[in-house]
């Protein structure tokens, strides 16, 4: 059985910051492409980054480019998902997710495609 166990969301200021954790059970962090969806209330679940099994490929939603970071540690299963200069449409649940597909196709696929998802982490940015 995979899980996927998000951590570090909260309420912050806009301008703030928070790095959000997604612990994955087993070989599927570091077999898999990982990265993280959002959705907003009334809104649809969206892409935000991906990062490749080895680390060495990663992807952004455009809106979020130059303030979000996502790396991963793949000896000790996690993912992480460094979030800077947060607006307050940066609100949403975020979703950490591992999927077999090439990462860099993530953006253009429908959410009911992807392998595993975690339950997901409230993200509050305050005006």
């Amino acid at each position: 059985q995979v899980q996927l166990v998000e951590s570090g969301g909260g309420l912050v200021q806009a301008g703030g910051s928070l790095r959000l954790s997604c612990a994955g059970s087993g070989r599927v962090v570091s077999e898999y492409a990982m990265g993280w969806f959002r959705q907003a209330p009334g809104k649809e679940r969206e892409f935000v980054a991906t990062i490749s099994y080895s680390g060495n490929r990663q992807y952004y939603r455009d809106s979020v480019k130059g303030r979000f970071t996502i790396s991963r540690d793949n000896a000790n299963h996690t993912v992480f998902l460094q979030m800077n200069s947060l607006k307050p449409e940066d609100t949403a649940v975020y979703y950490c997710v591992a999927d077999r597909g090439a990462p860099g196709t993530w953006d253009q696929r429908l959410p009911n495609g992807f392998d595993y998802w975690g339950q997901g982490t409230q993200v509050t940015i305050s005006s």
